[in-house]
């Protein structure tokens, strides 16, 4: 996905760019068509590659390990899963002054849901959680460990500061007192003692794919690997209405304690990013004062 925050370290890609790196590699596809595919994603940019590919490029040092972990886990797990996931065509290497791995990979139709105008929530609640499950389930061993899978107390400092932030943020109307308090309950929660579970890891609105109101793909699992499953109910207040959530939250079986630790990763997710690109990218900064008023919403 293309950045809607200008990075200090982002690194500037365009469509001659891609061009010279797809002629140069990949022959079979000179000529093709070559379109900027915009988005409100922070890390990668997209580029249509004729009508049945994209191009995805790290715009930022941070993304390049996803790249990796894409190609190697993408073909294992996709067989694995319920709903269609990004396909590797071709492995794209550093050139023309271009420092990274960057992939092709076939293109997945289908259109971004957003929070407050689904179509079918219910239906599409009940094919997030069959697709949390799936992913949940697998056993391949050797997994990476989830970029957000770990310890909810890892995240209480910049959660804090966030918060403090948006204090400093009358405008933003924030109710910063009942979010703290909604952070605390969270990080009271028991921790989860179960193994690790695989997870997506990034499930936000803006990594789903819907066609006809129900889920067509999920993209984007440079996050992917092992870690506690409460990471993965990010749809829960991100996207779902109050109904739908539930729905996603007996068809999946969470208990109390995954459920309160699940809604603290949220939320500490949203109140970091508010502040940080309010001004830069509104499809995420959008998402986040959402988030914030499902989760109060649904506060215990």
């Amino acid at each position: 996905m293309s950045s809607g925050q200008q990075h200090p370290d982002l690194r500037r890609v365009d469509d001659r760019l891609v061009r010279r790196l797809v002629d140069g590699q990949f022959p079979l596809w000179a000529g093709l068509p070559v379109e900027r595919f915009p988005s409100g994603g922070t890390v990668n940019a997209m580029y249509r590659l004729g009508e049945d590919m994209v191009v995805r490029l790290p715009l930022v040092e941070g993304g390049v390990a996803d790249v990796a972990t894409e190609r190697t886990w993408l073909p294992r797990l996709a067989p694995l899963l319920p709903t269609a996931v990004p396909e590797v065509l071709g492995e794209g290497a550093p050139a023309d002054g271009y420092p990274w791995p960057w992939s092709v990979y076939r293109w997945l139709p289908g259109r971004i849901p957003e929070a407050g105008a689904l179509t079918e929530p219910v239906a599409l609640a009940e094919d997030l959680a069959a697709f949390v499950a799936a992913m949940g389930g697998i056993t391949l061993p050797h997994a990476p460990k989830a970029y957000r899978g770990g310890p909810l107390a890892a995240l209480d400092g910049p959660t804090r500061a966030a918060l403090d932030e948006l204090r400093g943020l009358p405008e933003e109307g924030v109710d910063c007192d009942a979010l703290a308090a909604v952070w605390q309950d969270a990080l009271r929660a028991p921790i989860w003692q179960g193994p690790p579970r695989w997870l997506h890891a990034d499930l936000m609105p803006g990594n789903l794919l819907v066609n006809g109101g129900r889920l067509s793909a999920v993209i984007d699992f440079g996050c992917m690997g092992v870690g506690d499953p409460a990471c993965d109910l990010f749809p829960a207040w991100n996207l779902l209405p109050p109904g739908a959530r539930e729905v996603f939250r007996e068809a999946l079986g969470v208990d109390d304690a995954t459920w309160r630790r699940g809604r603290g990763r949220t939320l500490s997710q949203a109140l970091i990013a508010l502040p940080y690109y309010r001004k830069t990218n509104p499809a995420m900064a959008g998402n986040a004062r959402h988030v914030l008023r499902a989760v109060l919403s649904d506060r215990p």
